[in-house]
């Protein structure tokens, strides 16, 4: 019966386990902290589902606790551009949470994920009330406009493997995603999607990767050896 449920219809309160993976949390003050994991829930989301359409009226900010998403949006022509995946620990949509607009972009999980959202009236209370919130939207924002200038570069770049490696820096972003640590868990077709390639061509540009020492393909995920290498990455062809 839970299949047919939507994922709005699956929200359920947050365990403990998975209120201790929300990285703004501590740093509110403790009624602050109160209001919110009150009002808190999360979803169990299935891969293909969406979290947030375009269009669609802006309800919750949300969080990733497990899993993997996608940020897109559709051009003129039908094609879709991937702007950004979002691994563990990332919360998303904070400047449509604010201006409290519709969604300009699709948020729709890779592969079975836990989304956790906080009602918006929520979100604007801890903006009027919390310093600390205050603080960590800030943050937020100032790495999302960076995020999203490095995307536009990568969109230009001819070189796939340098494309892949860049792609693979930004979902290692400490900030953003403070979920992920040294190994994100992801497979090479997920990060296909991301980057926009085939799968046999980001599983050539892992291994060049790999050789320079840069990271590591692990069961399940890859280990980042040397952020500072993949962030600035030329790969000799």
């Amino acid at each position: 019966m839970s299949q047919d449920l939507s994922l709005h219809q699956r929200r359920r309160p947050p365990t403990e386990d998975e209120l201790q993976g929300i990285p703004w949390l501590g740093l509110l003050q403790p009624s602050e902290r109160e209001r919110a994991m009150a009002a808190l829930l999360v979803g169990d989301a299935r891969a293909g589902d969406y979290v947030c359409r375009v269009g669609r009226p802006v309800t919750y900010w949300f969080g990733v606790v497990e899993g993997l998403l996608k940020m897109s949006s559709d051009n003129a022509q039908g094609q879709t551009m991937t702007f950004t995946g979002v691994p563990p620990g990332g919360w998303f949509g904070e400047g449509t949470a604010l201006k409290r607009e519709p969604y300009r972009y699709n948020i729709q999980a890779l592969r079975k994920s836990t989304v956790a959202g906080l009602p918006i009236d929520t979100f604007h209370w801890l903006l009027d009330h919390s310093i600390g919130f205050n603080r960590f939207v800030m943050n937020q924002l100032n790495e999302r406009l960076g995020q999203f200038i490095a995307a536009r570069e990568i969109d230009r770049m001819n070189n796939p493997d340098v494309r892949v490696a860049r792609s693979l820096a930004s979902l290692f972003n400490p900030v953003l995603y403070p979920g992920v640590g040294e190994v994100l868990r992801i497979t090479q077709q997920e990060l296909a999607y991301l980057v926009g390639l085939s799968r046999q061509r980001v599983n050539e540009a892992l291994s060049a990767l790999e050789m320079q020492g840069t990271i590591r393909v692990e069961y399940g995920g890859l280990r980042v050896l040397d952020l500072a290498s993949l962030r600035s990455s030329v790969i000799p062809s």
